[in-house]
């Protein structure tokens, strides 16, 4: 038996890996000894990037742009995200106040290094994301959950905010729309998280990466336009993972106040330096391109988004929230807690999980991991052939529990 010689950081023992990684990456090895798993656990559109941006990347590297760029990404694509911000918001940026990040993930990861003190508390509204928390933990500071409730469709209820508040906030997370969810925040909710802001010095850090995947009528409410004058205390996180399906090239991008976008650049410099040169360029062409791309995939969503739904809803004791945004249903899987099957008791999200994925080889991730154990979420960002296939397989299973 081996000796652990160097103890690891308390920071690090403190938080977990990711779970949707660990499950996607648990089915793979399944699928790949020859199980036949049908996996929804990872949020990654199917599709395949655009083939005029996987072009653009080529050239990139046929034109020898393969060396190191300025730390915050090239001058070309922060004017780009300027104006797609003013083009698709009428929002004014300059690209002093653009970072471009090794995917939108690194970008948050950026952000709570550069603005957290230890002891400094975030407010996030639960369901979650579930890299939320450990990023706020890497960062010193305290991750402060708030339960949103399934009856009112995942909306932040402006009294519970109120309640979870201290003097030690230093910043709230808003997700709209929301992974796992699909949930999107009324304007009711988002002026009362505007009238706190601006009465206390929060600063918003606005997740906005699933901001083209929306199923609702009208424009998709956000902060800066129910209260423009929170610009220089909110940071908007965006990226072209989902967009244009993108997730492995690993750009995202942050909007925010210079003065917080220049203590960013600095903690990237001294981590990952620039992002990949060739991806950045890519990026360029997908953002100053045509803007259909994303409207393709959300018209494929839509019929496989009504039927997941429609299938959940039919099995007796379970609930679904119809999501309004995003590719993820995140249905109630509580009322099966307590049955079992050939005697191992299913108690929480975890063990439905496992279950899901022993029995029915169908891979999910439980609701614990974002923060709302009585809830497993289902990506549809795959084919309907295998959604339809899945759900009689959820059915099968969660009709041989017993109890």
């Amino acid at each position: 038996m081996s000796q652990e010689i160097i103890s690891l950081a308390q920071r690090v023992l403190q938080v977990p890996p990711s779970p949707t990684l660990a499950v996607n990456a648990k089915a793979k090895a399944l699928k790949a000894a020859g199980e036949d798993i049908l996996n929804f656990s990872v949020g990654e559109p199917d599709f395949a990037t655009p083939k005029h941006v996987c072009e653009a990347g080529k050239k990139a590297i046929d034109d020898g742009h393969t060396g190191y760029t300025a730390v915050p990404g090239i001058p070309e694509l922060r004017e780009a995200v300027c104006m797609r911000l003013k083009e698709d918001h009428g929002w004014e940026y300059t690209p002093e106040q653009i970072q471009v990040s090794c995917g939108g993930k690194h970008g948050l990861y950026n952000i709570f290094q550069a603005i957290l003190d230890p002891g400094d508390e975030v407010l996030i509204p639960a369901p979650y994301w579930v890299s939320y928390p450990p990023m706020v933990q890497l960062a010193g500071g305290v991750p402060v959950p708030i339960d949103l409730d399934e009856s009112l469709d995942f909306d932040l209820n402006p009294e519970t905010l109120t309640t979870h508040a201290t003097d030690k906030t230093k910043a709230i997370f808003l997700n709209s729309p929301s992974n796992p969810t699909g949930a999107i925040l009324s304007e009711t909710a988002l002026k009362a998280v505007a009238k706190m802001a601006l009465e206390h010095g929060w600063l918003i850090v606005t997740d906005d990466i699933y901001e083209t995947v929306t199923y609702m009528e009208g424009d998709l409410p956000h902060i800066l336009d129910v209260e423009p004058r929170l610009k220089e205390q909110t940071i908007i996180l965006n990226g072209v993972s989902k967009s244009f399906a993108m997730t492995g090239w690993r750009i995202g991008y942050c909007a925010g106040p210079a003065h917080i976008i220049k203590a960013m650049n600095k903690v990237q410099s001294q981590s990952t330096s620039n992002p990949c040169t060739p991806a950045q360029y890519a990026a360029l062409t997908a953002l100053t391109g045509s803007q259909d791309f994303p409207e393709t995939m959300k018209e494929a969503f839509i019929p496989r988004r009504e039927f997941f739904v429609k299938e959940l809803e039919s099995i007796e004791g379970v609930t679904c929230v119809n999501p309004s945004g995003a590719f993820y249903v995140f249905p109630n899987f509580s009322a099966y807690y307590g049955k079992s099957f050939k005697g191992k008791q299913i108690n929480d999200s975890v063990a439905m999980s496992d279950y899901f994925l022993d029995e029915a080889k169908v891979a999910s991730v439980p609701g614990a991991a974002f923060g709302s154990d009585e809830f497993v979420r289902f990506s549809f960002a795959t084919s309907m052939e295998v959604i339809k296939e899945g759900m009689e397989r959820i059915k099968m299973a969660l009709a041989a529990l017993e109890g």
